[in-house]
């Protein structure tokens, strides 16, 4: 986990003013899942309620939920907060579209409060997905995983499946199959061609509990799936999120629902956080 450098990167931001990034009609929440562990949400309203939002209390943001826009839980990925640059920009995106977004750190990132573990994180999320839907009537739910976030995005999914409570869709962007085979392929895994490397740094990953298997997880999800995929992203490499789909497609849990996978031409760019810039965000997204 690079949790540890979540404080100080993207630097100098205040997570309480999320003002200070340009997001004038966004509110600053602490929700407290367990006993112990304290987490830093971030709520901004569609662009349409940018006007009333201005100068309004947190009471208000969680009465706007009840609006008739459709919520996204973004889970963000590994390093950063839930301030970072590109999360920033996504947010602007989706709230220009008509979406509340909702975001977190997870405990341990940012100034949210605890020690990060799969369990914990997953927890997390479980707890804002339900705070969301107590106050968002009818509206629907959709989840938005990137990057290590789509390892919570379907933990969290195949356990509101599993309790019959699913969201609208699910949104999976630069995922993985597993955290084994994420690892593998990290630049960062310089030494993986070397004999032992799956003994002295996968097998200990394994177990230490830390799975995050995208590619068991989608056999129990029963909703709508999007997976968005950049074939030049250099830290989780396309053919992951490739075969992470053909996992799904075939799985007879979506049988009745629709997944859809949509790649990004290396040409544009979109590396493995930009594919909010892409102009057609807006109708893969619709």
């Amino acid at each position: 986990f690079l949790n540890f450098i979540s404080v100080r990167v993207p630097y100098f931001i205040d997570l309480k003013r999320p003002q200070d990034q340009g997001l004038n009609h966004t509110c600053n929440y602490y929700l407290q899942p367990e006993e112990d562990v304290t987490i830093g949400v971030w709520h901004t309203v569609p662009a349409a309620l940018w006007k009333n939002a201005r100068g309004k209390d947190q009471l208000w943001f969680e009465d706007a939920l009840g609006s008739s826009h459709p919520v996204i839980l973004y889970l963000h990925g590994n390093a950063g907060t839930r301030g970072g640059d590109h999360r920033v920009e996504l947010y602007k995106v989706l709230s220009s579209l008509g979406y509340h977004v909702v975001t977190f750190d997870y405990r341990g990132w940012g100034d949210s409060i605890g020690s990060p573990s799969e369990r914990g994180m997953t927890y997390d999320a479980l707890h804002v997905f339900d705070w969301i839907k107590a106050r968002s009537g009818d509206n629907p739910v959709y989840i938005w995983g990137h990057s290590l976030g789509t390892g919570v995005a379907t933990n969290l999914v195949r356990r509101l499946c599993e309790r019959e409570t699913p969201p609208d869709a699910l949104i999976l962007e630069s995922p993985f199959t597993n955290i084994r085979e994420e690892a593998r392929s990290h630049p960062f895994s310089i030494y993986r061609y070397f004999p032992g490397f799956d003994w002295f740094f996968l097998d200990p990953i394994t177990t230490s509990g830390i799975k995050f298997a995208n590619d068991e997880n989608v056999k129990y999800i029963s909703c709508s799936l999007l997976i968005l995929h950049a074939e030049d992203d250099p830290v989780v490499p396309f053919h992951l999120g490739k075969k992470l789909y053909n996992i799904a497609v075939t799985s007879r849990s979506f049988r009745d629902y629709k997944v859809q996978f949509v790649p990004f031409h290396t040409d544009l760019g979109y590396r493995h956080k930009y594919i909010y810039r892409s102009p057609e965000l807006p109708r893969i997204l619709r």
